[in-house]
């Protein structure tokens, strides 16, 4: 099963993207793991729920663009169901296992996203009630992959 991570925002700091590249050369021994980034688009300063929603939508376009029609889906989102670590290794576990080829967790732009991609979502994941940067939930994401990873595979990992 591959993985893609797509996010909506560059890395923009330097000590986050030697995070992310790190734990992405970990994860490379357990399979194949991409990360998408996808250009933000501005908020709109003061501008109604109406002009959110549009960004949002838009800068759907472009995630919905990159998912294949056959990738299972999980949007990252506050309200997503909340899972311990040993619980996403036993959830990735199981969807390798039903023969699953392709996963695609999203990351939305400081907005959130879209009801284009939530509607394409197959589930939504919490990281925490919390809200955390996009660059930081990237990393806590590609992190917790890794944790999972090592789980599955009875190695030892940090309790």
């Amino acid at each position: 099963m591959s993985t893609a991570v797509i996010c909506v925002g560059r890395m923009r700091e330097k000590a986050m993207r030697q995070l992310a590249d790190e734990y992405l050369k970990r994860l490379g021994r357990y399979g194949k793991y991409e990360e998408v980034e996808l250009q933000d688009l501005p908020e709109p300063g003061e501008g109604s729920p109406a002009l959110e929603e549009k960004v949002k939508n838009r800068e759907g376009e472009a995630i919905l663009a990159r998912i294949r029609p056959g990738d299972r889906v999980i949007a990252l989102t506050i309200g997503g169901k909340a899972r311990s670590s040993e619980d996403l290794a036993r959830h990735l576990l199981a969807l390798k296992t039903a023969g699953c080829s392709r996963l695609a967790f999203v990351i939305g732009g400081s907005l959130g996203l879209g009801d284009n991609v939530l509607a394409r979502a197959d589930e939504e994941m919490s990281m925490s009630a919390m809200t955390f940067p996009h660059q930081l939930a990237r990393v806590m994401l590609l992190e917790q992959l890794y944790r999972a990873e090592k789980i599955n595979a009875g190695e030892r990992y940090h309790k």
